[in-house]
């Protein structure tokens, strides 16, 4: 590919980045990101992204259906929950399963969503999900991903205190909880790149309300 053709490629990853409508990195390369990021704007007839309509997140409304449950207690019901998706990691009472929760919520929840990459090849990693839809700040139903030693988390945001966020994610105490954990250890957050942005403020939760966790298991 040529000079010419590389910046022009990348003059328009950067107009549609402005206009909502994120093609991944501006690079000049044209990838799947570009090519339905064009896709989105020419259906929009060329206007900006709109804002997500008002309701419940369709993924977090997925990942509520499975609140409670626990890797040992229902271990078959889970079993079943995560393969809805066509795929699963496997037994959640053996495998580290928090990137096959939030699969499973955003496949089924959003069925255009692609994963990409890394991350469509091993959803399960929960570093892959960095390369989730596109950056966001840390808004209600955002991807968080945090570190954990050489590994990581991931799960859905759902409120914040001071110190930590509050996440909505599979693997927690082994089970699907809501738990604190603390912003320090946050390596991003991704929106999905096939719905409206939404930036709704994170609701201020009191710490003691939900267990804080620091290696989740």
């Amino acid at each position: 590919m040529s000079t010419d053709q590389t910046d022009a490629i990348r003059l328009i990853q950067s107009g549609l980045d402005k206009l909502g409508h994120s093609p991944g990195a501006i690079d000049g390369k044209w990838g799947v990101r570009t090519a339905r990021a064009l896709k989105q704007l020419l259906s929009a007839n060329g206007r900006s992204a709109a804002l997500a309509p008002p309701g419940p997140l369709p993924w977090i409304t997925e990942a509520k259906t499975a609140l409670g449950r626990n890797e040992a207690r229902d271990r078959s019901w889970l079993m079943d929950w995560l393969k809805r998706d066509g795929r699963s990691l496997g037994d959640p009472s053996k495998n580290p399963w928090c990137g096959d929760f939030v699969e499973t919520c955003i496949r089924v929840a959003l069925p255009d969503e692609l994963l990409l990459g890394a991350l469509g090849t091993n959803p399960y990693w929960a570093r892959n999900w960095l390369l989730f839809g596109q950056e966001t700040k840390p808004v209600t139903g955002a991807v968080l991903i945090f570190e954990r030693g050489s590994g990581g988390h991931v799960g859905f945001a759902v409120g914040q205190d001071d110190t930590h966020f509050y996440v909505l994610g599979g693997n927690q105490s082994d089970a699907v909880t809501i738990a604190r954990i603390a912003k320090s250890r946050l390596l991003g957050a991704r929106w999905p790149a096939t719905y409206p942005p939404r930036p709704q403020r994170l609701p201020t939760m009191k710490p003691g309300e939900f267990l804080a966790t620091t290696n989740e298991i």
